[in-house]
């Protein structure tokens, strides 16, 4: 149930759940890091990197679960909390509720990362996979809860896990207090809305900046209508804030709190995702990378800023991972798939492997087609997948090709049908 919008969060709520989370190994102070490689890429002053990915579970989701089960504890007797979670929030509530003495059932979609689900087993949860998102597994989670010693523990509509998020807030300002925007991903809105309540109160001259997936995000149409709105299916390989809507709670707050809400593709995360490899050697999941992908858009501007992304989570499953690098990849013409149209006779494979042989590109793999409707009798397609150094790397191999007479066409490019995609 939602909660009523007069029940907020003020700063003396997450100044106590900072007290109440005094167990490092529950949860540990995370370290920033600057990145010159993004200074440059953006035109900010300083990019200070703050790494909560590197929080036990993975994610900041255990500093909320933590601060609620033990707000119960204080007032009553708990046996069990549930909870419904794509993965993050699973970990956290598992976590928290083994630290704390209480068994926890949690549900998630049957989709969900077979790490995270492996994951929250581990830390001591019962997990039962239902649904096909992450409201399919919330509906089934409240049906759970049954009895006066069983708490739902809710991943975002919730003061106690707004305040146990916003320890994270404060967090951020001791680590950086002339920070000029700090960038936060929002899912349900309980992670910006602890912090930016912190910030209201430490340094409100500091510009709070939220960023959802556009496959996912209900914020901006939440703002703009003045309720909060919903998605009935979401479409973004950050799973860790695909949650499909926000709450009135968190909807209130980051109205009276938040200055700017931006949006990432699922093209600019995973791009994001591999430069945050690349560069500043850390490996985080699609929602920890969102803020940087916000950075380095044209939507938001931190120039001559000294900005602080968060990498709220580094929970990314080893499949996901691949899918995600070679979306990358290809989207840098890293990895090149080219369509090459010839009359099928000997050798012409041979041919076009000695082309793009000459440009020192490896060859991955050569798929051949005949069975086509746009192709004549005699005719047939060789695919190539090719392993290239870039974008200019990649245009000489094309080109190169159709100097021998070949047309040929990248299928991997925003415009298939195009000998090249300069947009």
């Amino acid at each position: 149930m939602s909660q009523d919008v007069s029940d907020t969060v003020e700063f003396a709520d997450i100044e106590a759940a900072r007290e109440r989370l005094d167990d490092p190994t529950v949860v540990k102070r995370t370290p920033v890091e600057r990145s010159t490689s993004l200074e440059a890429m953006t035109g900010a002053e300083a990019v200070h990197l703050k790494l909560e990915q590197l929080q036990w579970t993975g994610s900041f989701k255990t500093r909320g679960a933590y601060n609620k089960i033990r707000t119960c504890l204080d007032e009553r007797e708990v046996d069990e909390v549930v909870a419904a979670s794509a993965g993050n929030h699973a970990q956290g509530v598992a976590l928290a509720a083994t630290r704390l003495g209480v068994d926890s059932t949690i549900v998630m979609p049957k989709n969900a990362p077979q790490t995270k689900v492996n994951a929250t087993r581990g830390y001591g949860a019962t997990v039962e996979l239902v649904g096909q998102d992450f409201q399919q597994a919330m509906a089934h989670a409240k049906e759970l809860v049954a009895g006066p010693r069983t708490e739902f523990v809710h991943a975002f509509d919730d003061p106690a896990i707004v305040a146990g998020q916003g320890t994270l807030g404060v967090e951020m300002y001791e680590d950086l207090p002339e920070v000029d925007t700090v960038v936060v991903p929002i899912g349900g809105g309980g992670l910006i809305s602890g912090i930016a309540t912190a910030f209201a109160e430490l340094s409100p001259g500091t510009r709070v900046v939220g960023v959802q997936a556009s496959g996912a995000a209900t914020v901006p149409d939440s703002l703009d209508k003045g309720i909060p709105q919903t998605l009935d299916s979401v479409d973004t390989i950050a799973d860790g804030i695909a949650t499909g809507g926000i709450s009135e709670l968190t909807l209130s707050i980051i109205q009276r709190h938040v200055d700017e809400v931006v949006t990432v593709t699922n093209s600019q995360i995973a791009d994001a995702v591999l430069l945050l490899m690349e560069r500043a050697k850390q490996v985080v999941e699609g929602a920890g990378a969102a803020s940087v992908a916000a950075i380095r858009s044209d939507d938001l501007d931190v120039s001559d800023e000294v900005v602080m992304p968060l990498l709220c989570g580094g929970n990314l499953d080893m499949t996901m991972l691949r899918a995600v690098l070679v979306h990358a990849l290809t989207q840098r013409k890293q990895i090149l798939r080219l369509r090459v149209h010839i009359d099928d006779r000997p050798g012409k494979m041979a041919e076009i492997s000695s082309v793009i042989a000459e440009h020192d590109a490896n060859i991955q793999s050569v798929r051949h087609d005949r069975a086509m409707e746009d192709l004549d009798v005699g005719d047939a397609y060789l695919t190539f997948q090719v392993e290239s150094t870039g974008e200019g790397h990649a245009r000489n191999i094309v080109e190169s090709i159709a100097d021998h007479g070949y047309e040929v066409e990248v299928v991997s490019s925003a415009q298939p049908g195009r000998p090249w995609d300069d947009r």
